[in-house]
């Protein structure tokens, strides 16, 4: 299956990385690769571009379509909570740019096999890195019914969580939910019919939750952001774009950590605590996608971009004073 891929908010993403010719980035969700390929075709000689991603396939895909730019680009099968490793191996030192577009790549959603989709027949599988243990089919067969519903409500915010984990309970004692269909069942069994359709497939949520907990999504973004902010040199931005509200709050959270972290009371006259501020942000509100894009790519309906620029040394005293 060829990847297919138009790549969200590009025109926002290029602004706020302000690529210098010379300059050494990051595209820690290679995917498939137009977030990167515009990254590279800005760059010179002396430039760099690092990219990253889990999956296999994607790594194949992004090797042909980067191809041109081959003597600038380095492309490592890794997660992108290994940045401050993989840059400190490749021996770049501090970089100007790291780029992540968090979830399921469009091909991953796409490709039936994958197991991502409630619309195609497949096995329950959902792993981004097909070297994962876990498959989805393991979570639904294997988790106890209170840890199913917990996913359920926690990573796919799903009002009638306690219905479908105690349905797949049920179902499982009689067989194993084997394929995505399998499981739309349980879910259409769950779900009072009044409620199915009011938010689209009624299986919506419950396969997010499923692919979060499979993948660990929330738990590497979370355990990821400041390390990368570490990695970035003065003036570097790290621009996030996230698709539901569990991982931009994630973001936001962290950037304002980061932006200001003094964690003495508010009542104290000065700092004392020893926290210093990395930099700053840049978007006040998360950047979303403007009419244009939205008629020709459907799934930036829901993408925000958030950005956060590391400063020097200089700009943090000139702050303060």
């Amino acid at each position: 299956m060829k990847f297919e891929h138009i790549p969200v908010l590009l025109e926002e993403v290029l602004y706020y990385m302000d690529i210098k010719p010379d300059g050494v980035y990051v595209d820690g969700t290679l995917g498939g690769g137009g977030h990167s390929l515009e990254i590279a075709s800005r760059l010179e000689k002396n430039g760099r571009l690092i990219c990253i991603d889990q999956d296999r396939e994607a790594i194949e895909e992004g090797s042909k379509k980067l191809e041109a730019y081959k003597d600038r680009v380095t492309i490592v099968k890794s997660n992108y909570s290994e940045i401050p490793i993989i840059v400190k191996d490749l021996g770049v030192g501090k970089v100007d740019g790291i780029l992540l577009d968090i979830g399921v790549s469009s091909y991953q959603f796409d490709n039936p096999e994958r197991g991502f989709s409630y619309r195609e027949e497949a096995p329950l599988d959902m792993r981004m890195d097909q070297n994962l243990g876990l498959t989805a089919q393991d979570v639904v067969n294997d988790y106890s019914e209170e840890e199913l519903r917990e996913i359920l409500k926690k990573y796919g915010e799903e009002e009638y969580a306690y219905n479908i984990a105690k349905e797949i309970v049920k179902t499982r004692e009689e067989k194993r939910i084997e394929t995505t269909f399998d499981l739309n069942d349980v879910v259409k069994r769950a779900i009072p019919a009044r409620a199915r359709d009011r938010k689209g497939h009624p299986s919506k949520q419950t396969f997010q939750a499923l692919r979060i907990e499979v993948n660990k999504e929330l738990e590497v973004l979370e355990n990821s952001i400041d390390g990368m902010i570490d990695s970035l040199g003065d003036g570097g931005r790290l621009c996030i774009i996230t698709f539901h509200s569990l991982e931009d709050r994630i973001v936001k959270e962290a950037f304002k950590r980061n932006q200001n972290p003094c964690i003495c009371p508010p009542n104290f006259p000065k700092c004392v605590c020893g926290k210093v501020s990395k930099g700053r942000v840049l978007t006040r509100k998360p950047v979303i996608a403007g009419t244009y894009e939205l008629e020709r790519n459907r799934r930036s309906k829901s993408a925000k971009l958030r950005v956060f620029e590391r400063i020097s040394e200089e700009e943090k005293i000139f702050d303060e004073g």
